[in-house]
């Protein structure tokens, strides 16, 4: 076995460097979480509002006067006066998750049940429906629960799919739009037969071959699709699950003023990092070792939080004033106006590592006059357009939604003909990327959108 001494070089992330990644990572959300878990974890810290400033003459006691005083800049910058508060509370979400979909059937339901079990089988039946308020296996399952014949079980779906909204608790697409077009009141058989036996051709807009196989004009079907285009094919849409509904606060804020624009951060959306006066009465009245390397460990770490998060609003705000000034046409005139940028393109113009930047806008939204944009949103990748020219994919889905929005109904232009009128206004790409763009768009292909009359 032999023996080899080597020498390399490593590079090794200390505990410290690894936390305050990780806070520049963190939103405002995620930071305000962060601080609570600390202040539970280390007894220095507190988040609420701070008392008189302590006198004293060690190292540690002036580290936390240094602390102290930056606890009294903050409160004075960010007005964080006990009044101030319960006005920002006022403008904040609520946290009532509202009325689901079950909840909105029973209220109707309930108070015409005659029977207990009446009650229990609409509970069954509102707590089965699925996200699209659609009820599946029924009335079968209703029958083997509560041991009911086949005719009851089917009555007592009837009057469930009576409640609101309409088209709840059907079986399947076609059921639910069978549902509506009963609830209107409207006798209409061409529809009624679309719904039964032609939802895939009117899926693909081929009105003259139901025309065909209904036997009816093709006017009179067009109308017919027309009223059932009108429906609504998911019901539960309005309530849909809010198990995974995230509020979204804003980072950062670009104000527009007449010649400039002013970048604020959101940092009264997240705790302050106060010291706990005990502790600093306590380090001066006991100087025995432990107590002094207690509260030294536990003031380190309060100080490096803080140095982490006054250095992440530090990066925060550069890099959203070098968007403000790389993006400027966007903020400026809204949507539609971004350009092609990169994150080196903003790392190399604030001095930082390109990484650095990617975790400075990880999960972070900005606020401005057009609304409330993830950051990421404002890098993107530039698109070949033929020559020189590089065009954002935005951009180029605003020109094929001007195309499709000028073309003639009755022929629609296909992918190859949107492809060809882009190369001749200078913004050439393939038919392909024409394609994924307009299925991103939500826009059918040519066939979809044609009308035949």
């Amino acid at each position: 076995m032999d023996l080899k001494v080597s020498l390399e070089q490593k590079q090794v992330l200390s505990q410290r460097m690894i936390q305050s990644v990780e806070i520049l990572q963190m939103n405002v959300q995620e930071l305000d979480g962060f601080l609570k878990e600390l202040s539970m974890e280390n007894p220095l810290v507190e988040l609420e509002e701070s008392h008189e400033e302590p006198a004293g003459k060690s190292e540690l006691v002036r580290k936390l006067e240094w602390l102290e005083a930056a606890d009294e800049q903050n409160r004075i910058y960010y007005g964080q006066e006990h009044a101030e508060e319960e006005e920002r509370d006022a403008w904040n979400f609520s946290t009532d998750e509202g009325e689901d979909l079950p909840q909105y059937v029973l209220a109707q339901l309930l108070p015409l049940a005659e029977s207990q079990k009446e009650r229990e089988i609409y509970h069954y039946l509102a707590y089965s429906l699925d996200s699209r308020g659609y009820l599946e296996g029924m009335p079968e399952c209703l029958m083997e629960d509560f041991n009911l014949t086949a005719e009851d079980a089917e009555r007592y779906l009837r009057q469930f799919q009576t409640a609101d909204p309409a088209g709840v608790g059907a079986a399947g697409l076609g059921e639910c739009l069978l549902l509506q077009l009963s609830r209107r009141g409207e006798e209409n058989p061409l529809a009624e037969a679309i719904v039964k036996d032609h939802l895939e051709l009117l899926g693909k807009n081929q009105l003259p071959k139901i025309a065909a196989a209904t036997g009816a004009s093709l006017a009179d079907v067009e109308d017919a699709c027309r009223r059932i285009k009108e429906l609504n094919p998911i019901p539960g849409s309005g309530f849909s699950s809010r198990e995974n509904l995230k509020y979204i606060l804003p980072d950062v804020t670009v104000v527009k003023f007449q010649d400039y624009f002013e970048v604020l951060l959101n940092d009264n959306s997240y705790a302050n990092l106060l010291i706990s006066p005990y502790y600093v009465q306590l380090l001066k009245e006991d100087p025995s070792p432990e107590t002094q390397n207690y509260i030294g460990e536990k003031l380190k770490q309060a100080e490096w939080v803080v140095s982490c998060i006054r250095q992440r609003g530090n990066t925060l705000a550069a890099v959203a004033r070098a968007l403000v000034e790389f993006q400027k046409e966007f903020f400026e005139w809204g949507p539609g106006r971004v350009k092609p940028l990169r994150l080196l393109d903003v790392a190399e113009k604030i001095g930082v590592h390109e990484s650095t930047v990617s975790r400075a806008v990880r999960d972070k939204y900005l606020q401005c006059t057009w609304g409330i944009y993830p950051m990421n949103y404002f890098f993107t990748r530039g698109v070949a357009a033929g020559g020189e020219t590089v065009l954002t994919p935005e951009l180029l889905k605003g020109k094929i939604q001007e195309l499709i929005d000028a073309e003639d109904k009755k022929k629609p232009l296909s992918d190859q003909k949107l492809a060809d009128l882009l190369k001749e206004a200078g913004a050439g790409i393939s038919r392909r990327t024409v394609a994924k763009y307009r299925m991103e768009m939500g826009v059918p292909d040519a066939s979809g959108r044609k009308c035949y009359r």
